[in-house]
């Protein structure tokens, strides 16, 4: 792997990290219950997630200027993995044993593919 495809793939997987991070900022937001829509669509959760969105968006068209196609979407596959540590961090959610399977085969399917592919 050349350094150049290894820094911008940092900079997708920073992407999609920064993603889960506004999914958790929207969740956040959507567990409270407000007095009006406004504030429901309005507050400080909600638009920094989706500043954050954008900023996650920019880092992956970044990104893609030098990360192949085929690759990108196994490097964004980590979002799982992001999220199901959030979920249990967060809100208590559990790591069941179906989900760490899951998970488990995300990453040998990531580390195949980055072996061989």
């Amino acid at each position: 792997m050349s350094e150049s495809l290894f820094i911008y793939s940092c900079f997708l997987l920073f992407g999609t990290f920064v993603s889960a991070i506004s999914q958790v900022l929207l969740k956040k937001a959507a567990l409270q219950t407000y007095s009006s829509k406004i504030k429901e669509y309005f507050n400080s959760r909600v638009l920094s997630a989706y500043f954050l969105f954008f900023l996650a968006s920019l880092l992956c068209i970044f990104a893609y200027r030098v990360v192949p196609l085929s690759f990108g979407p196994i490097l964004e596959a980590t979002g799982y993995i992001y999220v199901m540590i959030f979920g249990a961090v967060f809100f208590g959610e559990k790591i069941t044993i179906k989900k760490a399977l899951a998970i488990t085969l995300i990453l040998i399917g990531i580390g195949i593919y980055s072996l061989l592919g």
